[in-house]
């Protein structure tokens, strides 16, 4: 098999993919094409369908595996599929797991990790609510070790959310020993809590789609109502604290225009907004390198980051 991440300019392909996405798009001249994004466990490529009328494109839907006859070509410095054929693939044809994004790296190695930083919490009410979510409740830490962070801009894979919690941890971490105005407690909590709502914002895969939930709430109000009712479990959970390490989740997109529900009063929250927008960023610029394959050359404007990138020359 032909891993996306191996696909070069110029190569012709047969292979089996799963259709993430599929929409009827028009050219400037008003003609129709197909506009698809295919994935397997390497990533994603966008894919298009320039003749729709041609022998060979058979009926299949979003979340079909699907055996595509296509060229490899660059469009704005990114990989993309010319597909001159496509049809939905039989069973038999496919192995699933060929097309689960996963973290490169040890997702078990990860979480035990993050549980030193749980250990580390000096904090008894604090400890105990971070003990009750990832060492005591098997459910859930299952879930947080195989779901991801994102549907499509950053950490979009499996052990997604874990690996970037872990990275958001150590970073504030990093933060408290520079700024000892700092609570670390406090801090490391909020970042180990900050993305939980992710559990119920997006489906597993291979869907990996926004639930009925993460369109209504979003995963900051989830996440806080999570923490909420977990926090009434604990006796004598301080009131004071408990609203402080809510208001950190509330705040940590930064800007009421970033979907914040309140901007960061606290110094805690100020910290946690810089290191989950620091790693988002990183990570989005790191897997836009990666998707240009290797090319030298500039890979064009990238609209999350909202500037032209390359790779380091040198």
């Amino acid at each position: 098999m032909k891993y996306i991440d191996s696909l070069k300019e110029g190569m012709h392909i047969s292979e089996i993919y799963l259709c993430k996405s599929r929409q009827i798009a028009q050219t400037k001249s008003g003609k129709d094409y197909g506009s698809l994004v295919l994935q397997d466990k390497t990533g994603t490529i966008d894919s298009k369908i320039w003749d729709l009328t041609s022998p060979g494109i058979g009926s299949f839907e979003v979340m079909d595996y699907v055996c595509v006859d296509a060229d490899v070509t660059l469009f704005q410095g990114n990989r993309q599929l010319n597909i001159r054929r496509i049809r939905k693939a039989d069973e038999g044809e496919y192995v699933p797991a060929d097309y689960l994004p996963v973290s490169r790296k040890d997702v078990s190695k990860m979480y035990v990790e993050l549980l030193s930083y749980v250990n580390s919490l000096k904090n008894p009410y604090l400890k105990s609510l971070a003990a009750s979510f990832f060492v005591e409740d098997t459910e859930f830490s299952k879930a947080f070790r195989s779901h991801s962070a994102a549907k499509n801009i950053h950490h979009g894979f499996v052990g997604g959310l874990l690996e970037h919690t872990l990275s958001v941890v150590k970073i504030c971490d990093f933060l408290s020993a520079h700024y000892p105005e700092l609570n670390r407690d406090l801090l490391l909590s909020a970042a180990m809590f900050h993305d939980i709502g992710k559990l119920k914002e997006l489906s597993v895969f291979p869907e990996n789609d926004y639930t009925d939930d993460g369109q209504l709430l979003g995963h900051i109000i989830i996440g806080v109502e999570m923490i909420d009712e977990r926090i009434r479990k604990i006796v004598d959970f301080p009131d004071r604290l408990g609203s402080e390490l809510k208001h950190c989740i509330l705040a940590h997109h930064g800007e009421l225009e970033y979907g914040s529900p309140k901007k960061p009063a606290l110094l805690e929250a100020l910290a946690l907004s810089f290191a989950d927008n620091m790693d988002a960023k990183m990570e989005t610029m790191i897997e836009a390198l990666r998707n240009g394959n290797g090319n030298p050359g500039w890979l064009g404007y990238n609209r999350l980051l909202e500037t032209n990138i390359r790779h380091t020359i040198g």
